[in-house]
């Protein structure tokens, strides 16, 4: 099949100028400023209107199957994704059976196989039942068919441990994807300890638990060449101990999620979709990760996606599960809330969510440009639109965002030349 874009904003080459994108197959096969449509089997114009972007890339969602499929599948997790102008999402091992041995991982695989909309490559987990203690998985067994290894949802809560995983991911080339979290400074804790936790008599969770981990990884990962991916980071103090072991050469890398870039704990409200982990922090936590993102020390975005049941999320703060759900709304609130308002530039917010976590986690794509693979996405930035969870793919309904007003909407999603998703 081959594809013919016409008069789009394509991003190109770092930049955004006005272009033709022709398609054949998988590939693209054409960048140029006038391109005939002849022979093209589709023809898209986008009169100067869209913007033509590498789909997005998402290293940290939950799609819950197998296990937990009442709170969402594969099928209706990538078919959000797709919506939202992903071509790639990587699930996290949260699941029943956990994906920690060659057997189990088959089974989640075998579901991507049949139901995925778009590339779903999971990660396995670091120790066998996902418990942060205990044993390692073995790595060699597992890691051709996982984006990496994780036992997000819980921190490996020894330092013997955690060197160990390191060694034997290092030895083969393989990543660890951290959920940094230590269980003794938890305390029952289920919102930041802030000024909000104490004025409404909330047990909190301390900056600590999550930064006291991420030093000793930086540490380990110095100490054994690991590459080390720090999930969802969320402290002022996470940015700084990221930002001194990149300057030192540590192989680390990290993520931050759209809502700790756009919410503190001022924000929140007596109810279970303001309830996530880690939680929403301060207002000095949310500029330190919004310095992090300009000045290259947060790498990536990833939405964290947790979707749960209405009754899972309706026992207010202290009793319900901790997640939102975020694929459909991830780009807009950025571009919104951070393009639109001049903190970072539109290239930028391309390059967290499209280009770097391709190259962090070795995903083909990231560029528009002849021979590469058509995985593309594209976006209609004046498209003005009020978030209403009962419109979602999705079917986890929870999140923070509800009734706010956001601009731009994903139209097109092309994966390896296919169009995976059209609103056109």
């Amino acid at each position: 099949m081959s594809l013919l874009i016409k008069n789009a904003r394509v991003f190109t080459g770092g930049k955004i100028q006005k272009a033709d994108v022709l398609i054949n197959n998988t590939t693209i096969c054409g960048v140029g400023a006038s391109i005939s449509c002849g022979g093209a089997d589709r023809v898209f114009d986008f009169q100067n209107k869209y913007l033509l972007i590498p789909g997005f890339v998402d290293a940290h969602v939950h799609l819950r199957e197998p296990g937990f499929s009442y709170k969402e599948t594969i099928k209706t997790g990538s078919a959000a994704a797709a919506a939202a102008g992903y071509n790639v999402i990587c699930p996290m091992p949260n699941l029943n059976p956990a994906p920690d041995c060659p057997e189990n991982l088959q089974q989640e695989l075998d579901i991507i196989r049949r139901d995925a909309v778009i590339d779903v490559l999971p990660f396995a987990t670091i120790t066998k039942g996902r418990r942060g203690e205990g044993e390692c998985v073995d790595f060699a067994s597992m890691k051709n068919d996982v984006a990496g290894f994780s036992d997000d949802g819980c921190g490996v809560q020894t330092e013997a441990l955690m060197r160990e995983a390191m060694q034997k991911c290092a030895s083969l080339g393989s990543i660890i994807s951290a959920h940094c979290e230590v269980n003794e400074l938890l305390r029952g804790g289920y919102i930041h300890d802030g000024e909000y936790c104490k004025a409404h008599n909330h047990k909190g969770i301390c900056s600590e638990s999550e930064w006291a981990q991420i030093e000793r990884d930086c540490r380990l990962a110095e100490e054994t060449g690991c590459r080390y991916h720090v999930c969802h980071i969320s402290t002022k103090e996470s940015v700084e101990i990221i930002r001194a072991a990149k300057a030192r050469g540590v192989r680390v890398t990290c993520e931050t999620a759209p809502h700790y870039l756009t919410l503190c704990d001022a924000d929140l409200q007596e109810d279970g979709r303001f309830k996530m982990n880690p939680p929403l922090r301060s207002t000095v936590d949310r500029q330190a990760l919004i310095d992090g993102v300009m000045d290259g020390t947060v790498d990536i975005i990833a939405t964290d996606h947790a979707p749960h049941s209405a009754e899972e999320k309706s026992k207010g703060l202290s009793g319900s599960a901790m997640g939102i759900v975020g694929l459909e709304t991830a780009f807009p609130v950025l571009f919104t809330k951070l393009v639109k308002t001049g903190v970072i530039s539109l290239e930028k917010l391309i390059e967290l969510m499209s280009v770097r976590p391709r190259e962090i986690f070795g995903i083909e794509g990231g560029e528009i440009k002849e021979g590469a693979p058509a995985n593309l996405c594209a976006i209609d930035l004046e498209n003005e639109w009020v978030v209403n969870p009962d419109e979602f793919i999705s079917k986890g309904r929870s999140t923070p965002l509800e009734g706010w007003q956001l601009s731009s909407k994903n139209v097109l999603t092309v994966l390896r030349g296919e169009i995976v998703y059209e609103a056109i």
